[in-house]
């Protein structure tokens, strides 16, 4: 392989805009093809011209692809660039249904190549300086898993629901910072806004590790929130990834003297610690650990095969809504 990694991008919307971006930043990488038959909305392509279609991008002898498309179209791009030979991240979610993502694991890994999915979250710093922190033990045992990830309604976004949108970062997040899969999922599922899909979703669940799991997801509130809250024996840890902090929130180990509270025989409130720690761009790391990764570095990119368990997760949050019961996976 070369010394600089011949990247190509299909698709230059509200996302590849910014692959776009942090590829041509990126060391040891060329970003040297473009193609999106919509065009270049954002005005990104600079001196590259905008290719028409998928076989376009393959011919201009690409050795890594990242594949910004709305979900529909990810399987048959990917299935084309893993008969090419081309090392390929595809957006989150890694397709529309899990039938179709286990064919493009199944492409990847009988190809050995590289097949990741852009669950960008799991690169925030908030996030990673939390997971270090439980796998130190800072928080003792781990009891919930609770995120929050609410703000008004995407309008680019129109082929899945809020579930596979927004929803499948807080499974794959969830599993990662904890290190365990989901046992059970009970879900509701709401439509307010006159759309085919869901915009709203309440989840409950338990991990197959005991931890019970929280997920609260809507594209219906005027306000934008992205909390994570992993509650252990010690306390909390609230992770914000809008702003990258990370909070602590310790036991009280202080004796209550006041009559009134003391009839409550549970945790007091003791120090609260905001970290402070390097917050470096989520993209660039998470295209950081592609390249390394085809370059044969061990890296903590999120493999199709991880992708499609996230997938599964959320499928199995539809379901339950749909009829009502408890889903085990």
């Amino acid at each position: 392989m070369a010394d600089m990694l011949r990247a190509g991008l299909l698709g230059v919307g509200m996302m590849g805009r910014h692959h776009a971006r942090v590829l041509r930043e990126l060391d040891g990488v060329d970003l040297v093809a473009i193609a999106d038959p919509g065009g270049d909305p954002h005005g990104v392509a600079g001196e590259l011209p905008i290719l028409p279609d998928i076989d376009a991008l393959i011919a201009a002898d690409i050795d890594i692809a990242v594949v910004a498309v709305p979900t529909a179209f990810h399987e048959a791009a990917a299935l084309r660039l893993a008969d090419a030979g081309v090392h390929t991240l595809v957006e989150k979610p890694i397709a529309d249904t899990v039938e179709a993502g286990q064919r493009m694991v199944d492409a990847f890994e009988a190809a050995g190549l590289v097949g990741a999915v852009g669950h960008i979250e799991r690169f925030n710093p908030a996030l990673q300086e939390l997971r270090r922190r439980l796998a130190a033990g800072e928080l003792g045992e781990v009891f919930q898993v609770a995120t929050r990830r609410q703000g008004p309604f995407p309008s680019r976004i129109a082929d899945v629901g809020v579930a596979k949108d927004l929803a499948s970062h807080d499974v794959d997040l969830t599993a990662w910072v904890v290190q365990s899969g989901y046992e059970t999922v009970f879900a509701q599922t709401a439509h307010k806004s006159g759309r085919e899909h869901e915009d709203m979703i309440a989840v409950t669940g338990r991990l197959d590790n005991g931890v019970v799991v929280n997920h609260l997801v809507n594209w219906l509130s005027p306000m934008k929130e992205r909390v994570t809250t992993v509650t252990g024996e010690l306390g909390a840890l609230v992770a914000d990834t809008s702003t990258g902090d990370l909070t602590f929130y310790a036991n009280g180990t202080i004796p209550l003297e006041w009559e009134s509270v003391t009839v409550f025989r549970g945790v007091s409130e003791g120090d609260m610690i905001r970290y402070a720690f390097p917050k470096r761009e989520p993209l660039r790391v998470e295209l950081e650990n592609f390249r390394d990764a085809v370059l044969g570095h061990e890296t903590d990119v999120v493999t199709m095969r991880q992708g499609l368990r996230t997938l599964a997760v959320v499928e199995s949050m539809l379901d339950s809504a749909r009829r009502g019961e408890v889903v085990t996976l």
